[in-house]
């Protein structure tokens, strides 16, 4: 059993929105770690908090890359009605690990994958069949991703069954790749606004992320599409 997921700690003055949401979450996806989640609903409360970001509050995608890349770790809801939606494998950047991530960059031709919250934008056709640009958020860790082409895309490396006989998935220039047979209906799931939390226990970026330190700015409390845990067991497809 692999340890728990190291969270540091990053203190937030109103917690009650991002734990509710928090709660939904867990219960939706009880394989996750249920700390990384609480960052992911904090962060995402706080992005809601900023229109010019233009985040959707029905939807929301959480990326663990402190599991290995052999097992699921990528996570997309449905806000508004409580339920899990997917429960994915996905890849990293060449240069950031091997089954392990280790390293992350903003840096264009590094390789690596990027830290931090996205917002998921337009989708297009190219050279990765469809894909999906984010707009990544957070100053000097992911704001240079669509300068980067850091997408998601279908990409055939990216193969549980071939995992287990090589030890790790393939791996990206630095994109979160998902299975090409998932990519289509997971793309538009995300598309148009929906934000995207990638995490990892980079104690740099938990203390500079402009997500999660601080207030936020200030400001009024967002408009989450969550209003309260439904029992109903939630299913990933």
């Amino acid at each position: 059993m692999r340890p728990p997921a190291t969270v540091a700690h990053v203190p937030t003055p109103d917690r009650a929105v991002p734990d509710h949401l928090a709660g939904v979450l867990a219960e939706a996806a009880p394989a996750a770690s249920r700390e990384v989640l609480a960052l992911a609903a904090r962060a995402m409360s706080c992005a809601l908090r900023h229109p010019e970001f233009g985040v959707d509050p029905q939807r929301l995608g959480v990326i663990d890359y402190s599991r290995p890349s052999t097992e699921p770790r990528l996570w997309i809801f449905d806000l508004a009605r409580q339920k899990l939606l997917f429960e994915e494998w996905i890849a990293h950047g060449r240069n950031s690990g091997e089954n392990l991530t280790a390293r992350f960059s903003n840096r264009d031709g590094s390789y690596m994958t990027s830290l931090g919250g996205f917002t998921a934008q337009e989708t297009y056709m190219g050279g990765n069949g469809y894909s999906l640009r984010l707009r990544g958020l957070e100053p000097g860790f992911n704001d240079r991703a669509r300068d980067r082409a850091i997408v998601i895309h279908g990409a055939p490396y990216v193969n549980p069954a071939a995992a287990k006989l090589q030890g790790r998935l393939g791996r990206s220039l630095g994109c979160p790749a998902v299975r090409p047979a998932v990519a289509r209906p997971l793309i538009d799931s995300l598309r148009d606004g929906t934000f995207v939390f990638a995490y990892y226990p980079d104690r740099n970026w938990l203390q500079r992320s402009r997500l999660l330190s601080g207030d936020c700015g200030g400001g009024p409390a967002p408009a989450l599409a969550v209003h309260a845990v439904s029992n109903a067991p939630a299913s990933a497809h």
